[in-house]
């Protein structure tokens, strides 16, 4: 019985065993299924009507078919497939954030559009809040190849008692056939969904402290930045004093750096 498909990736393709597989006749699903019975913003509708082509439920990962035990925050996790109409289309982070929090549950989507080649490690790799905007770039036709990116809605990690906020974290698009899941032994699905947020937002399949790999990350960014920034300065500023001044914010940042990289 062959498997559900969004464009060329199906459960197989992706790594996952048979038994996670929903088979192609019960993988399409209407996009109207998704609009919910809560009022949806008129650019949400648009972005489902136009910037997705097709919804496909790809996969169901279950105590039953993972070997792992009932998690606390997940009973199973869906693997849905959305096909993007645009070439070089962007990550569609409203229409994400919008269908996983209809869930309790985690959902991975797998987004596959076609792509230009020179535009394929333009993914994500980060997080984009809900409401962020999504470009598209055209792109001469002979130019394009079927690209692959995985995605997940996962509460922003932060201190005690500050706003709960989710945010779309996705990787950068890539060769369909070079996109595999890693689920196996795994004890619970809290861990099999943290694995797969690992693999979607920091590239590897370990569940361990993801929330703290992912601060790590952001405050790495945000350091290069900072130290970029003060490099910049440090050439610009001709007065000592000034100079040693951010050459001494400069060393700091560096330390930070090294620190965090290590």
């Amino acid at each position: 019985m062959p498997a559900a498909t969004c464009g060329s990736v199906s459960a197989l393709t992706l790594g996952l065993p048979v038994s996670y597989a929903v088979p192609a006749e019960k993988g399409a699903l209407p996009k109207a299924a998704f609009v919910g019975k809560a009022p949806v913003s008129t650019k949400l509708k648009s972005s489902l009507v136009n910037d997705v082509a097709s919804i496909s439920m790809l996969a169901i990962l279950r105590p039953a078919n993972t070997g792992a035990a009932e998690g606390v925050r997940n009973r199973e996790i869906l693997v849905l497939g959305l096909r993007l109409a645009k070439p070089n289309a962007s990550i569609p982070v409203e229409v994400i954030d919008h269908i996983a929090a209809q869930r309790s549950g985690g959902i991975l989507f797998v987004c596959v559009r076609d792509g230009s080649v020179a535009d394929s490690s333009t993914g994500g790799a980060g997080a984009e809040t809900a409401g962020a905007g999504a470009g598209d770039g055209a792109a001469d036709a002979a130019t394009l190849t079927e690209q692959c990116a995985i995605a997940v809605r996962r509460l922003i990690p932060g201190k005690a008692g500050h706003t709960v906020q989710h945010a779309v974290y996705s990787s950068d698009w890539g060769d369909p056939n070079d996109v595999l899941l890693e689920v196996e032994d795994m004890t619970s699905m809290d861990e099999v969904w943290d694995s797969l947020c690992s693999q979607a937002i920091l590239g590897v399949a370990d569940p361990l402290d993801v929330d703290g790999r992912i601060m790590r990350r952001a405050r790495i960014v945000a350091l290069e930045a900072e130290e970029a920034k003060l490099a910049r300065d440090h050439a610009r500023v001709k007065n000592p004093a000034q100079r040693n001044e951010i050459y001494a914010k400069l060393h700091k940042v560096r330390a930070q750096l090294t620190q965090l990289r290590g």
